[in-house]
């Protein structure tokens, strides 16, 4: 028998969330984010639902190659462009769009003599001061580009750094920079993110970019994804693998730090940060067992985590659980773990299958 850790991937639901922007950007195109192995969900898997949107962004020329070479034809955005002017063939050959947001990039697309028909999206930093030229420069870098034999269609793109914060100033004042460059207003334009297609819809523009919306998780702090009308798509399941009996005063795990406040069962669950599950959980995440929702208690180690047992009066060895999904939400795991559900989602490590849900 195998090691019972699973990530259960729900595509009825990724299904359901893809709707769901459709439904409060209308008018937008979509870019489906799946960079990171969408989101740790699985690439190859999500793009059988994905492939409905009207493009897929990613980081890595290589999940680019791998959708085509699985027959998917829709628009794809590098949305760091490439890396080394190497790539460039394989992006022409691959009809892939990257994003131009260095100098040295340009500089490297202006060595290529031949006509590609290259579809680029040029990258403008309005305020987050990460990638992108400046407003100033936009002119001067998109006369360079239109400039180019090599290129066909430019698009343009910027990214807010607070629209997880509806009331920020600064998403109003990077709003108000991306539309006030008036050479990019004749182009395709780009800004919103998940939160932002909440929150922020007059800067939907051509296109929405959702991301960690589409795997069923919340951008906002104070809002949950029920509440947005999301449903998880990943489930981390595993199973009950050993249940011991202790007493009152026994300590548990590394270090010690939980103490059995009376004479209890414990189980223990196959499942640690080897596998993805944060380290940092504190005592008291919630976990399901056999249907019943209990607590972590204790150190998360690599493989194993130990669940407080009271209350679960039918648990055994090979009861499931459930770490995070349908019951216990990601977002909740996160906010005990002193982190995001970005971050758990991507970190569920290799060792663990991912596998496509069944109904019920």
């Amino acid at each position: 028998m195998t090691r019972p850790v699973l990530a259960c991937i729900d595509l009825a639901a990724l299904q359901h969330n893809l709707n769901q922007v459709k439904k409060l950007a209308p008018e937008s195109r979509v870019m489906a984010i799946a960079k990171a192995n969408a989101y740790g969900h699985g690439l190859l898997m999500c793009s059988q639902v994905l492939e409905q949107a009207d493009a897929i962004g990613l980081l890595d020329l290589s999940e680019a190659i791998s959708l085509r070479k699985a027959g998917i034809s829709q628009p794809i955005c590098l949305l760091e462009g490439f890396f080394s002017a190497d790539e460039i063939p394989q992006i022409i050959n691959n009809n892939l769009e990257p994003v131009i947001h260095s100098p040295w990039q340009l500089d490297a697309l202006e060595k290529i003599n031949d006509e590609a028909d290259l579809s680029v999206w040029l990258k403008v930093d309005t305020g987050m001061n990460r990638l992108g030229f400046s407003a100033a420069e936009f002119k001067d870098i998109l006369a360079r580009l239109s400039a180019m034999k090599c290129i066909g269609s430019i698009s343009v793109m910027s990214h807010l750094a607070n629209a997880d914060e509806p009331e920020s100033l600064n998403s109003t004042r990077q709003i108000q920079a991306f539309l006030e460059i008036k050479e990019a207003i004749s182009l395709t334009r780009s800004l919103a993110n998940s939160a932002a297609i909440f929150a922020l819809p007059e800067c939907h523009l051509d296109w929405v970019r959702p991301g960690i919306m589409l795997y069923g998780s919340s951008p906002f702090v104070d809002s949950s994804a029920e509440s947005l009308n999301l449903r998880p798509v990943m489930s981390l399941k595993s199973e009950i693998i050993s249940i011991k009996n202790i007493k009152e005063g026994d300590a548990v795990g590394y270090g010690g730090s939980w103490i059995c406040p009376q004479d209890m069962k414990i189980g223990v669950v196959a499942c640690g940060y080897g596998d993805g599950y944060p380290r940092h959980a504190a005592t008291g995440t919630p976990v399901m067992v056999a249907g019943k929702l209990t607590k972590l208690i204790g150190r998360v180690s690599m493989d194993m985590i130990t669940v407080d047992l009271r209350g679960v009066d039918d648990a055994e060895a090979g009861s499931p659980v459930e770490l995070w999904g349908r019951e216990v939400s990601v977002d909740t795991v996160a906010k005990m773990s002193g982190t995001i559900a970005y971050e758990l989602l991507c970190g569920v490590t290799a060792r663990v299958k991912r596998q496509e849900a069944t109904n019920g």
